[in-house]
C-alpha cells in the first residue's frame, strides 16, 4: 500500500476503520504492486492474524455504546436513509445489477451461476418458504426494492403482492414494470413505512430490508409481522447477518452507504422473536453467496467504470469500487453471511417435515426448463423429475420406518 500524503498517515493512525475508505476515495493512499482488490485482503488477513490494535478496540467499544442512537430509525429518518443509498441515478444499478435489479444476495446453490440465473434461483428459493400453495394469496412485501420479487410471485405463483418501498426512485420504476407487464391488477406499490400497514395478510416477505430497520425497532418489527399475517400466515425474511456476534456497523459504512444500517447477529433476532408470539419454523445460513454476488457486481461495475464516471466522478466511482471490495471480503474473510428466517403466527400453519421446500423449488425449476425444450423433450424431463420424486419419497418413507423399527427394538 501507497500513503501519499501526511494527512492520511495521521487518520490511519486515529480512525482506520473510517480513515481507509476515505484515504482511499480521495486519492491519499494506492494499491502497491497490486489492485485494490488485493490490498484489503490483505489487511483483512493481517487483521485476522495479528488482531485488533488496543486503540482499534476503544473506538470499537465507542461505536457499540453509540449504536442504539445512531440506529433510532423513525419513519422520517427511515425514508432519508433510504434516499440516500436507492435514490441514486438509476443508470448506476443497471449497469451493475441483473437484468431484474435485484440489489440483495443472490443464490449459488451450483456454484457456477450466471448472476441472472442465482438472482432467479433466489427468487425461487423464497418463495418455495413462503408455500404459496394456491393463486389469490395476499402476499406484502416489505421494502420491495424495484418490484422484481412481488412481479415473480405474480407471475409465477398468482399471488396478489403489495410491494412497499421508502423510495420515490424505486417506486416510479416498480410501478412502471408492473404496467409494462400487465400486472397492475395484481401487484401495487406504495411508499408506505411498514409501521403503517394495517390490513392482514396470507404471507410476507422482506428481502434484504431488515438491516436497515434498527435494533432499537427490532420488537416493533416482529411485533407488526405477528399483527400483519393472517392465522395460518407465513413470513420469510431475508438479511445480512454476522457469524461472530453482535458488533456495531462499519463507520465508513455507515457515513458513506447505508447510514442506520446493522447486520445482526442471528442471536440478536431470535431472542426478539422468542418473545413476539411466532413461530420460528425454519432457518438457513448462506455463507459465501453474498461474496459470489458482490463480486459479480464488482466485476459489472469495473466493465462500465468509465460510463459511470460521467454519471458522478472519480471519488463516487472509487467510494463505490471501496464498497464493493470490502462488502465482499466481509463475507468472504470477517465472518458475514446471510440468514432466510421463516415464520409462521400458527403452530400448524407448515407441513411437519421441510421436504415440500425442495419439491415446490425443484417443480419450479423443471416448468422454468420446459419452456425451453420442445413437447418431446419436455414430456421426457416431465417423467424424469416425477420419477426422481416417487425415488426420493420412498427413500425418506423408508428411512422413516427404519428408525422407527429400531426404536421398537
Amino acid at each position: 500500500m501507497k500513503i501519499n500524503t501526511t494527512r492520511a498517515k495521521r487518520r490511519l493512525l486515529l480512525n482506520p476503520a473510517l480513515a481507509l475508505g476515505e484515504a482511499y476515495m480521495d486519492g491519499e493512499i494506492e494499491p502497491g504492486s497490486g489492485d485494490l482488490y488485493e490490498m484489503v485482503d490483505l489487511l483483512a488477513l493481517n487483521l485476522m492474524e495479528g488482531g485488533t490494535h488496543p486503540f482499534e478496540k476503544l473506538m470499537e467499544k465507542i461505536r457499540w455504546l453509540r449504536r442504539n442512537l445512531d440506529q433510532l430509525n423513525f419513519a422520517d429518518r427511515s425514508k432519508r436513509n433510504v434516499a440516500h443509498h436507492y435514490d441514486l441515478d438509476a443508470r448506476l444499478y443497471s449497469l451493475m445489477l441483473d437484468e431484474d435489479r435485484q440489489y440483495s444476495c443472490a443464490y449459488f446453490p451450483i456454484g457456477d451461476e450466471t448472476l441472472e440465473e442465482a438472482q432467479l434461483k433466489k427468487k425461487r428459493h423464497i418463495a418455495s418458504k413462503l408455500m404459496l400453495d394456491r393463486p389469490g394469496l395476499e402476499v406484502l412485501d416489505i421494502g420491495c426494492g424495484w418490484g422484481g420479487m412481488a412481479l415473480y410471485l405474480a407471475k409465477e405463483f398468482g399471488a396478489r403482492v403489495t410491494g412497499l418501498t421508502l423510495s420515490e426512485e424505486q417506486l416510479v420504476a416498480a410501478k412502471a414494470r408492473a404496467k409494462d407487464a400487465g400486472l397492475e391488477h395484481m401487484v401495487t406499490f406504495e411508499l408506505l413505512d411498514y409501521r403503517s400497514w394495517t390490513r392482514p395478510v396470507d404471507r410476507v416477505v422482506s428481502v434484504g430490508m431488515f438491516e436497515h430497520v434498527g435494533i432499537n425497532h427490532y420488537k416493533i418489527f416482529f411485533d407488526k409481522i405477528r399483527s400483519m399475517l393472517k392465522e395460518d400466515g407465513v413470513a420469510l425474511i431475508h438479511a445480512i447477518g454476522r457469524a461472530d456476534g453482535p458488533g456495531s456497523t462499519n463507520p465508513w459504512i455507515a457515513k458513506y452507504i447505508f447510514p442506520g444500517g446493522y447486520s445482526p447477529a442471528v442471536s440478536e433476532v431470535l431472542s426478539v422473536v422468542e418473545k413476539s408470539g411466532l413461530w420460528t419454523t425454519d432457518i438457513e445460513i448462506l455463507r459465501l453467496h453474498y461474496a459470489k454476488t458482490l463480486e459479480q457486481w464488482r466485476d459489472r461495475f469495473m466493465k462500465n467504470r468509465s460510463a459511470l464516471a460521467k454519471l458522478y466522478d472519480e471519488r463516487f466511482c472509487r467510494m463505490f469500487e471501496f464498497y464493493l471490495v470490502g462488502s465482499e471480503l466481509a463475507f468472504r474473510r470477517m465472518g458475514h453471511m446471510n440468514w432466510q428466517l421463516q415464520l409462521t403466527k400458527n403452530v400448524s400453519a407448515l407441513p411437519l417435515a421441510r421436504d415440500y421446500m425442495v419439491d415446490i423449488e425443484r417443480a419450479r425449476a423443471a416448468i422454468a426448463e420446459q419452456g425451453k425444450m420442445g413437447p418431446i423433450e419436455a414430456a421426457s424431463a416431465r417423467a424424469k423429475r416425477d420419477l426422481t420424486l416417487h425415488d426420493e419419497r420412498k427413500s425418506r418413507q423408508q428411512n422413516q420406518s427404519g428408525g422407527e423399527s429400531s426404536r421398537n427394538l
